[in-house]
C-alpha cells in the first residue's frame, strides 16, 4: 500500500501520541480516521479495506472488536426487513 503525507491539524495535547506509533498502529489510527466516512455513507466498508489493504471481513472484525457493528438497524427495522423478505420469497411460490 503506498502511503502519502498530509498535514493534519489535531489539538496540541494530542499530537504527542500520534508521533512515534508502534508497528500496526498506524493502521488503526488510518482505520479510525476512515470509520466517519463509512458511517456517514460517503464509502463502504469495502472501500475502506481496499484503502487500507485489508480484507472487507478483517475490516469489519477490527471494528467488532471495538464494539462498532456492521449492523446499524434497529429490532423494528431488522423485523420489517424480514417481513418483506418472507413476502417476496411467498410471491414467488
Amino acid at each position: 500500500m503506498q502511503t502519502v503525507p498530509i498535514q493534519l491539524f489535531v489539538p496540541e495535547g494530542m499530537a504527542t501520541y500520534f508521533r512515534d506509533l508502534e508497528p500496526g498502529e498506524d493502521f488503526e489510527r488510518n482505520a479510525m480516521l476512515l470509520f466517519p466516512l463509512i458511517r456517514n455513507c460517503t464509502i463502504s466498508h469495502g472501500k475502506a479495506a481496499e484503502i487500507l489493504g485489508v480484507h472487507k471481513t478483517d475490516l469489519i472484525e477490527y471494528y467488532d472488536a471495538l464494539g462498532i457493528p456492521y449492523l446499524n438497524q434497529s429490532i423494528g427495522e431488522l423485523l420489517e426487513d424480514l417481513e418483506t423478505l418472507e413476502r417476496v420469497m411467498g410471491a414467488g411460490q
